[in-house]
């Protein structure tokens, strides 16, 4: 279990992360989302004590992270998948992680067949693909064997095949009862694999919730109605006080409305229909939806960009530092 209790980081005046609470429990995945930008990677590296806090606590089953002993017993982690020595093989790499926790030397030929690296145990890992990368960061995070696991975006370059896999393994890991944490930009794919999401947008805590209760309150359902009688339809539907709405594509769209109370009107009316279905948004819609006002980075749909609001006219002289945020009060400064 990880729990966050009043968690704050800054740095200078900025603020990347802003009081979060809350509980990462075990027996289920827990997606971790948020635009660029968000606090995300700040987080899962203050979890780790890699970032001290500027307040507030982390504590893993009731320890920070530096009052563990052996850690990789404890927690596995996947933050930075070429956060690995290049020179070193991937059996070395594992070897080396492995004895400074006291795990036993099988342990390495375990993990790389279990993630499929066995063939490539000998094989420096500079010259690794980033999917291969993925799979060795994944290896290192299971080496302890540990009950608590951390993944940032762990499909990054991963092919279909390997997607489906660690799909498959987080949620294996969470049905043995391990708590598992995982970060991604990929919403299709967080749909599939987590039971609970955490939302967090300019540092600040937005969503704790259910999957299922997250994309209910965060978006709009309706019944979608086809009928070549859309007329009729319509005058049944209103004799019942029900408004529908008509769209381009000539169907009808009904709020509020259960699907069976539609179907069991249509069929007493004797109207054909050709199609009626229950329409919900996808995670991603929802996400959009909820995080609109906490996205740093905007880019534009190929309208043209305002003069003022592109890139400024020149660059700094040559030889000349380029400032952060240069632009118009760089070309102030010159003047």
């Amino acid at each position: 279990m990880i729990e966050l209790a009043g968690l704050t980081k800054h740095y200078g005046d900025t603020v990347a992360v802003d009081h979060l609470t809350f509980t990462v429990r075990p027996g289920i995945v827990t997606g971790f989302l948020g635009p660029n930008g968000a606090g995300k990677s700040t987080t899962m590296r203050m979890m780790l004590d890699l970032d001290n806090p500027t307040s507030g606590t982390v504590r893993i089953d009731g320890k920070h992270y530096r009052q563990l002993q052996d850690p990789l017993t404890y927690i596995g982690a996947l933050l930075e998948a070429k956060a690995v020595h290049g020179g070193r093989s991937a059996a070395n790499h594992l070897l080396c992680l492995a004895q400074s926790n006291g795990l036993p030397r099988s342990r390495v030929g375990e993990v790389l067949d279990m993630v499929g690296l066995s063939s490539v145990a000998r094989k420096r890992a500079k010259g690794f693909s980033l999917g291969m990368s993925q799979r060795l960061g994944i290896a290192a995070a299971l080496l302890g064997d540990p009950q608590v696991l951390l993944f940032d975006e762990p499909v990054n370059g991963l092919d279909p095949e390997g997607i489906h896999w660690i799909r498959n393994l987080m949620k294996n890991l969470a049905a043995q009862g391990r708590t598992v944490f995982v970060s991604s930009h990929l919403m299709s794919e967080m749909a599939l694999t987590a039971d609970h999401l955490v939302v967090i947008g300019q540092g600040r805590l937005m969503a704790d919730t259910s999957m299922k209760d997250f994309i209910h309150q965060n978006s709009r359902s309706y019944v979608r109605m086809r009928s070549p009688e859309q007329e009729k339809l319509r005058d049944v539907l209103r004799g019942e006080g029900i408004h529908a709405v008509a769209v381009g594509d000539g169907s009808l769209e009904i709020d509020g409305v259960p699907v069976e109370r539609l179907g069991e009107l249509a069929a007493a009316h004797r109207l054909v229909l050709h199609e009626l279905s229950p329409q919900h948004a996808s995670l991603e819609e929802a996400f959009m939806r909820l995080t609109a006002g906490s996205v740093e980075y905007h880019a534009h749909d190929g309208d043209p960009v305002p003069a003022q609001a592109g890139l400024p006219p020149e660059s700094p002289p040559q030889g000349e530092p380029q400032p952060a945020g240069w632009g118009a009060d760089w070309q102030k400064k010159r003047s």
